[in-house]
């Protein structure tokens, strides 16, 4: 993955007046970057362990906000879309922004996550059915799209290794959610239907992560051979946090949502507890992988610290650690420590913190015209 330039960027534009319409052609799929990361974030508040009062309803604020924020960026890209209808084929040719599509999806899986969270709790039966069904059409199409645009990848311009940057990871990314989401929903639905649904998500987070693993020699490689990426690029090195991170909470949750006395469980008891205790266990391992590459992350970034330009990347600081922060409650409130439970509430304020500060930092770009300008944002030469 690739940004600008700053040396090959248009200066000469930097004092003309470009209306909506000229900046909206300008307006990618990176942006959906914002709404993963603040419906993840949503998720986060509801997962803390230690609370204050109004917390849940600054959760359900949030969460809101990321609804009407997810509809208003829809409207946004679609425009772009109608104004210049080529530009739909582009963006998903791009080798640059078409690694950004996924975002729309993992936005959408916020979402979802969103709705159990909090709508769930405070309403009636239809709404686990409705979360059903469409967890259901969220598989099939993140499947879909995993397969296509990987196809397009490998038929399209190529990539050489030498540029590989975890973001080569995002289009299997939306699909390996779907673990996550099964870990939140099952526990709501009827043994019948919980069953299929908990399969599905270990089966395909079971995909997002063997092909995160295929994916990481090739990054190591890269790193090993031609050192760290730009500093530019640095944030979207946590994008190597998530896989680890989201597969830990979610065998958790789903080996914790298992229906007792259910089919192959009703003749198999014992399983529920080998199942938790294993899947608690491959959660700490996986758990230390993600700290792995956190660690190798924060340090790289810290590298560049005051020499990065912003992009919609930033919000890799978000996203991937609302992962890996949740994880970390996970794992805490299965051993009971509220050692871990502590560390995972101070790692709730470094993202809400990450938040803010990410948050500020578009709304600044966007000002001065370091993004939604031309030769400035990820459909560069489109």
């Amino acid at each position: 993955m690739t940004t600008p330039d700053k040396e090959q960027q248009p200066s000469s534009l930097q004092n003309v007046h470009l209306g909506f319409r000229e900046r909206l052609h300008h307006f990618t799929w990176a942006w959906f970057t914002f709404t993963m990361s603040t419906g993840g974030l949503a998720t986060l508040l509801n997962e803390t362990p230690h609370k204050f009062r109004g917390l849940d309803t600054i959760g359900t604020i949030t969460f809101i906000f990321n609804v009407v924020l997810f509809l208003c960026l829809t409207s946004a890209i679609t425009m772009r879309f109608i104004l210049n209808p080529i530009a739909f084929y582009k963006s998903l040719h791009h080798p640059t922004e078409s690694l950004f599509f996924p975002c729309f999806w993992l936005s959408i899986s916020t979402i979802l996550l969103g709705i159990q969270s909090y709508g769930v709790p405070s309403s009636g039966p239809w709404l686990p059915v409705t979360l059903r069904v469409l967890f259901w059409i969220y598989v099939a199409s993140t499947f879909a799209n995993a397969v296509i645009q990987y196809y397009i990848l490998f038929t399209g311009q190529h990539l050489t290794v030498h540029s590989m940057t975890p973001s080569w990871i995002l289009p299997v990314f939306p699909v390996m959610l779907s673990g996550t989401i099964a870990s939140l929903i099952a526990a709501d639905q009827p043994a019948d239907q919980r069953l299929p649904i908990i399969v599905t998500g270990v089966t395909f987070q079971g995909l997002g992560m063997l092909v995160s693993m295929i994916m990481y020699p090739l990054y190591l490689g890269r790193l090993m051979g031609d050192g760290l990426p730009d500093i530019d690029l640095r944030p979207g090195m946590f994008i190597s946090v998530g896989p680890p991170a989201f597969t830990s909470l979610a065998l958790i949750g789903m080996a914790n949502a298992l229906p007792a006395n259910y089919g192959f469980f009703a003749t198999h008891p014992l399983a529920i507890e080998i199942l938790q205790t294993m899947a608690l266990f491959t959660a700490c391992f996986l758990w230390a992988l993600g700290l792995w590459f956190f660690c190798i992350s924060v340090i790289s970034c810290l590298g560049g610290f005051g020499k990065m330009a912003f992009h919609l990347t930033w919000w890799a600081f978000v996203f991937p650690n609302v992962g890996f922060t949740i994880a970390t409650i996970q794992i805490g409130k299965q051993f009971q420590s509220q050692g871990i439970l502590w560390v995972g509430s101070a790692m709730t304020v470094l993202v809400v913190v990450a938040w803010i500060f990410v948050f500020a930092s578009l709304v600044r770009a966007v000002c001065r015209h370091k993004i939604l300008w031309p030769g400035r944002d990820e459909d560069k030469d489109e």
